[in-house]
């Protein structure tokens, strides 16, 4: 693949302002013996590659971490990748949550997760909702996942989607990728619930097959579309797997195969990749099907190599992913 972080991708960088919220881990990634040290999680996965396709879009990465080194570490990583960290909460007493992936032969991966003292799950104590409100005004793309409601405690997970809804009134779209846990839910009742309380409130839903048979003991794609639809979603995209990917935009349904089978050396942060390809898109005013083949093909690059973040070299060409635009 032709090396290139996207610059040349021309945005209207002035009319788009995007917040992704949730929490930023180090990543200890364990494969063929040998560990490696990174960073990673699903929104800030999504915000650094989002970032690295459309360089231009001020792109704001919201979340907690620690006064420590290895915070530190985590903040100059965000900054390097060119995210805007000036609303990320330093937290006396937190650290960084912690997660460690041993790889299989086959790209499948298991995860172990350090989350107990992670800052992130203090984010809005002492009300920082207020002033979180403030510094986000003038968003125009707000993103967060199962994931970032899971970590929350109960009144936080209600002034976040309190928040979202009012950001929303005002003219935010709001995309929820499912990412669902079950690990970091009490009971699958409750993660239902608010579930349906973050679609009531989505522009953009991005769902995984996987998730919404965990969740939903639903086993038809269909039935996957229809539920985030008919809670109000636009749009709705439903990650397939390695198999095909289907959506619904408006009342019309489609489907988008992998172009080619890839042979995946880790499958992390596939689905963080394929989003942000998608929205990349999409900002692009680039049609459904066609966002879909560039959420596949930015996959595809990143499962062919181990840890969440790839590196910069190993970015698929813009044009690969978007055409000749």
């Amino acid at each position: 693949m032709t090396a290139s972080t996207g610059s040349d991708r021309a945005v209207p960088a002035a009319t788009h302002r995007v917040a992704c919220i949730g929490e930023c881990m180090l990543e200890i990634c364990e494969s063929g013996g040998e560990l490696r040290r990174g960073f990673g999680g699903d929104s800030a996965n999504l915000a650094v590659y989002l970032k690295r396709l459309l360089p231009a879009l001020p792109v704001r990465y919201v979340t907690a971490i620690g006064i420590d080194e290895l915070s530190d570490e985590l903040l100059a990583w965000l900054a390097d990748e060119g995210l805007d960290t000036d609303v990320v909460r330093r937290i006396s007493g937190r650290l960084p949550g912690l997660y460690w992936i041993r790889t299989a032969r086959d790209g499948e991966r298991r995860f172990h997760y350090w989350r107990g003292e992670s800052a992130a799950r203090c984010l809005l104590d002492g009300g920082h909702v207020t002033a979180l409100e403030r510094s986000l005004g003038g968003t125009t793309l707000a993103c967060f996942s199962g994931i970032t409601l899971a970590i929350l405690p109960t009144d936080a997970r209600e002034a976040l989607l309190e928040m979202l809804a009012r950001l929303r009134e005002n003219g935010c779209r709001l995309v929820f990728d499912s990412n669902y846990r079950a690990a970091l839910w009490p009971d699958v009742h409750l993660a239902r619930r608010e579930f349906a309380r973050a679609l009531a409130i989505t522009d953009i839903a991005l769902l995984g097959e996987a998730d919404c048979h965990a969740l939903y003991r639903d086993t038809e794609p269909a039935a996957m579309l229809e539920r985030a639809a008919a809670a109000g979603a636009a749009e709705v995209i439903l990650r397939c797997g390695s198999a095909a990917c289907e959506g619904l935009t408006g009342a019309r349904r489609w489907t988008v195969p992998v172009p080619e089978p890839v042979a995946a050396v880790d499958t992390t942060a596939a689905g963080d990749a394929f989003a942000a390809a998608w929205l990349a898109a999409r900002l692009q005013d680039i049609d459904p099907e066609n966002a879909a083949l560039a959420g596949h093909r930015l996959a595809a690059a990143v499962v062919a190599h181990p840890g969440a973040i790839i590196p910069r070299s190993a970015m698929p060409a813009a044009a690969e992913l978007f055409g000749d635009r």
